[in-house]
């Protein structure tokens, strides 16, 4: 069985139409110039359900969904933070009450 760094999460799913889903905000910064290349990058991935651009220290915010939150943060490490032009991202996971 698979070992879960966020297990203290994974129980408590907020059930949606029969749904469990882990979501993620993940603020990115990006370098000059380069927000509208990375932001026509980053709208393609199919994980990524919600992209806006940010005024402020961040240049965008993007919501993703996955089936859980070690998942989220593969997608953040292999699928963001590799497309050129992102300088950096800080991933904020959604609670559940």
């Amino acid at each position: 069985m698979r070992t879960l760094r966020y297990a203290y999460l994974e129980a408590d799913f907020t059930k949606v139409q029969g749904c469990r889903t882990a979501i993620g905000f993940v603020l990115i910064d990006i370098e000059p110039n380069r927000e509208k290349e990375v932001y026509e990058k980053l709208i393609k991935l199919p994980q990524i359900v919600e992209l806006y651009p940010l005024f402020g220290e961040y240049d965008l915010i993007a919501k993703v969904e996955a089936d859980s939150f070690d998942t989220i943060g593969d997608i953040v490490v292999q699928h963001i933070r590799s497309v050129d032009g992102v300088k950096a991202t800080k991933t904020l996971a959604r609670m559940t009450f």
